[in-house]
């Protein structure tokens, strides 16, 4: 058995500026799903942008990484992580300079 990359990904919505996390095989692809309107949790937060991506080596690892990340210890690592980026500010907004 082959072992097949897989993407965990943060959408930021430009509407209401809440971010949406997700793990998919082709991140480009589940994108354009979401720009779309094609994701019911997504569709009218509307526009999207693609705030970070992490690729793993299996979808068992990005699907563990999703579910670490919507704890609250989770949440505030991925946070700090968007923080360091230079992605969000320390209040959670998009940065000016991401």
């Amino acid at each position: 058995m082959s072992v097949k990359e897989h993407w965990f990904y943060v959408l930021c919505s430009l509407k209401d500026n809440n971010l949406y996390k997700g793990t998919c095989s082709h991140v480009e692809t589940r994108f354009l799903v979401h720009t779309s309107g094609g994701v019911k949790s997504t569709k009218h937060r509307r526009p999207l942008i693609l705030l970070f991506t992490r690729k793993f080596d299996s979808k068992s690892e990005a699907l563990a990484y999703e579910r670490y990340v919507k704890t609250i210890e989770g949440g505030i690592h991925l946070k700090n992580v968007l923080i360091n980026m230079g992605l969000l500010t320390s209040l959670g907004k998009l940065s000016s300079d991401g």
